[in-house]
């Protein structure tokens, strides 16, 4: 659990070169992946993405099962979101006694951690599903969802399952956002990592579990915008120095905390790497706060690079 706990962080978070910033450090190192095909992508039936025959419920909680050395914490980490909403969803579990294989609801939606019956989530269009092996034989997954409708969508999240060639389940988990929102006609992937063993064919299959339309005045998001932005390619393609400024219009309260994922694409479109970058320097109405910060590819080499940008009061 620790070691999944280290890849997560580390595919999430960068150092800010502002010293004021108090972006986390790094908590660990990216496991070498191995390379099968220049993409190092599974194999999906005609290139498309596979979907379940019947919608999973939403935004019913799945159950996690407490393993040693787990905390609500590091749990609520894990899972993107806060230890009052996982202790919210689960009244009765003491964060000072969970025994291992006690076992926790993982709530989907905020609003209704207790996941009684809701309306069905957003509309939001899989575009892709792409996954990458580790060299121990774990896997990587990224399920690329886009935001067509007229609202920003929050609380994005999708169950991944891995299945084999006849169908068989092998494995199970929940694909986050690197941010809360998702703006209007904008990319962003969710991301799942599964432990060893993957078998080598094992193919995924995605259903979109959660997502809440936001009202265009919604207070817990500021209307940040992104300028200047320029991704700087390594010579291998294997990584990218992104930087860029995040600015803030007049009139709107400061901003406290400020998100900017950049997700890399290769020449064919395909998500191969993302990293979230963060900073709690504080930006001033009409102010900016630039950024910079690397990206690397999983496999293969990156081709561009897209930001989205998310700041909150």
């Amino acid at each position: 659990m620790i070691r999944i706990l280290l890849l997560f962080a580390l595919l999430l978070t960068a150092c800010a070169p502002q010293a004021a910033s108090q972006t986390p450090t790094p908590l660990g190192t990216l496991l070498p992946y191995v390379t099968r095909t220049p993409s190092a992508t599974l194999e999906q039936p005609d290139g498309l993405v596979v979907a379940f025959e019947t919608p999973l419920p939403s935004p019913t909680p799945f159950v996690y099962v407490i393993q040693a050395g787990d905390t609500m914490g590091s749990i609520a980490f894990q899972f993107g979101m806060t230890v009052d909403l996982l202790m919210a969803a689960n009244p009765d579990v003491s964060p000072n006694s969970m025994s291992v294989g006690t076992e926790l609801r993982i709530p989907s939606d905020p609003d209704n951690p207790t996941g009684a019956p809701t309306s069905t989530p957003v509309p939001a269009p899989v575009r892709q599903i792409e996954c990458y092996p580790t060299s121990d034989q774990g896997l990587w997954c990224f399920v690329l969802v886009h935001n067509d409708t007229s609202n920003m969508i929050e609380n994005l999240s999708a169950q991944l399952t891995l299945v084999d060639a006849d169908g068989e389940n092998l494995a199970s988990g929940l694909a986050i956002s690197p941010l809360n929102v998702l703006p209007i006609d904008s990319s962003l992937p969710l991301m799942v990592y599964f432990p060893p063993v993957i078998p080598t064919d094992a193919l995924p299959q995605a259903q979109v579990l959660s997502g809440i339309h936001l009202e265009p005045d919604d207070e817990r998001y500021l209307p940040a915008t992104l300028h200047n932005t320029l991704a700087l390619i390594d010579s291998s393609g294997r990584s990218a120095l992104v930087n860029g400024t995040v600015r803030l219009p007049e009139e709107v309260p400061l901003a406290k905390l400020v998100w900017v994922a950049a997700v890399a694409y290769d020449e064919s479109d395909r998500v191969v790497g993302v990293r979230r970058w963060e900073s709690t320097a504080g930006v001033a109405p009409g102010g900016s706060l630039q950024f910079s910060f690397e990206v690397s590819a999983l496999a293969g080499a990156i081709e561009r690079v897209e930001f989205v940008v998310e700041a909150r009061p």
